[in-house]
């Protein structure tokens, strides 16, 4: 019978060189050990160089980095990705050659790549508890966030999310972070100044984590920027400027509004867990500069950008977080009952509008077609499906909470004004009234005493349509 003819055998020399090449791979992957070893020898060069000179040659040359070594230490970058790798690089002690890097050079590209593998490598939860652990790698790593370098500033952000998203690691991050109050500074003058997109959302995913863990954290930073007094500056208030959370949030959100809607759904967030506290609303509402500002970029934001009336309702999938969002807070502004110009209900009856359209569509998106079968979608897509429709949820009952708060807000002269510029009409009163009864029926019926009094046609119908109202 035919065959294939078998292999040649390999000679002994052959066979050795096979088994040495296999030995020289890290884990399972193709990578050489020794090679590895080269570019780690290299880094350790870098900051232990044999003759030490103090000129200022020298000092130039180590702000550049050799494009021979740069690509070299990309190159493990890219390969701290694979498990095995960044296993063997832990083994190796290549944290602790990366700490000394990031203490002594003064080179940006490679203390970003120093970052960014360290970044790779806390992917793994065995290695992200023993970078966490150490005291001294994890004050280093901090340190790199009074970087002026953006790339830095990326990877430093980078790598502090992923810790800070592990359970088991998160509040020794969060007590390193509590213990240098200079962070505060730094990540508001990055949120205030930068113009970077994908630093912005990074960092702002930090302080949205920070917030979400800590409340004291949060409440810290919250009082930080009001310890100092606008009319009482320091006397070093020309070096270190006093920064305020809430407009240092507002002014990232500006940069991301046209460039990035995830972005701006994680300062908008960030926004909403101020709101949580008391101080948080305080923060807001009793600077005049910083309740204006916030409530005209989330007004214009909730009637002029988001679920416009020519936009498709499947839009608000996209839309429905971020929207929670801005109503959240805006509601939180309403509630307090501040003195402020910016709140009078006359100037607001473009929210009713905003608010009932949002209704609308919500009813549209969580209508399910007849014919979908759950038993045949996937448990990927069911997860998805839940957690829209979780989400959907979470904006309706945002949604209806302000409305109600609205329409108790509402006189005979601003239901007049809302009625005449088309804020009010019968199908929004309905559709108001579907989603607010029966939770919310004292609001209702308060509306409907007033409206009595504006338009009694208008009234009566809806009153026909809702037999369950008693006024």
């Amino acid at each position: 019978m035919d065959r294939n003819p078998s292999p040649p055998l390999l000679s002994w020399d052959e066979e050795k060189d096979e088994e040495v090449a296999r030995g020289d791979c890290i884990g399972s992957t193709v990578y050489s050990k020794h090679w590895l070893f080269g570019v780690l020898g290299g880094l350790l060069q870098i900051i232990n160089p044999e003759n030490t000179k103090s000129s200022s040659d020298d000092e130039e040359q180590q702000i550049e980095l050799d494009e021979e070594m740069e690509n070299e230490i990309c190159r493990v970058w890219d390969m701290s990705m694979d498990e095995d790798v960044a296993l063997f690089l832990k083994e190796f002690n290549a944290p602790d050659i990366f700490m000394g890097v990031l203490a002594k050079s003064k080179c940006p590209r490679l203390r970003e790549i120093c970052v960014g593998i360290l970044g790779n490598m806390a992917c793994f939860q065995e290695i992200c508890i023993s970078i966490s652990n150490d005291k001294n790698l994890g004050q280093v790593l901090l340190y790199c966030l009074y970087d002026s370098d953006p790339p830095t500033l990326l990877e430093t952000s980078r790598l502090l999310l992923t810790c800070l998203s592990r359970t088991e690691v998160a509040s020794v991050w969060v007590e390193m972070i509590r213990e240098l109050p200079a962070i505060y500074d730094s990540i508001c003058f990055i949120m205030s100044s930068s113009t970077n997109v994908d630093l912005l959302v990074k960092v702002g995913e930090v302080v949205d984590k920070l917030f979400d863990l800590d409340e004291k954290l949060m409440l810290e930073w919250i009082r930080n920027g009001a310890a100092q007094p606008l009319d009482q500056p320091q006397q070093d208030s020309e070096e270190r400027p006093v920064f305020r959370i809430v407009p240092c949030i507002l002014e990232a959100a500006k940069q991301l509004r046209s460039e990035n809607l995830e972005g701006l759904d994680v300062y908008m967030h960030i926004l909403q867990l101020l709101t949580t506290v008391d101080d948080g609303i305080q923060a807001i509402v009793q600077c005049p500069d910083a309740g204006k500002d916030t409530w005209s970029l989330l007004f214009d934001l909730g009637c002029h950008e988001f679920c416009q009336s020519d936009d498709p309702p499947i839009i608000l999938q996209e839309q429905k977080t971020v929207l929670a969002s801005v109503f959240s807070v805006l509601s939180a502004i309403y509630a307090s009952q501040a003195a402020q110009e910016y709140l009078k209900i006359e100037k607001d009856l473009p929210l009713i509008d905003s608010l009932t359209r949002v209704l609308q569509n919500v009813e549209r998106c969580q209508k399910k077609p007849e014919n979908s079968a759950e038993s045949n979608t996937d448990e990927t897509k069911k997860s998805d499906l839940m957690r829209d429709e979780l989400h959907l949820k979470i904006l309706k009952d945002i949604s209806c909470e302000f409305l109600s708060n609205i329409f108790q807000a509402l006189t005979k002269e601003t239901m007049a004004q809302g009625l005449k510029e088309g804020h009010l009409s019968k199908q929004k009163c309905s559709c108001a009234f579907q989603n607010l009864l029966p939770l919310y029926s004292p609001a209702v019926e308060d509306f409907l005493k007033i409206l009595h009094e504006v338009d009694k046609t208008l009234a009566d119908d809806l009153e026909k349509s809702f037999p369950s109202l008693k006024v």
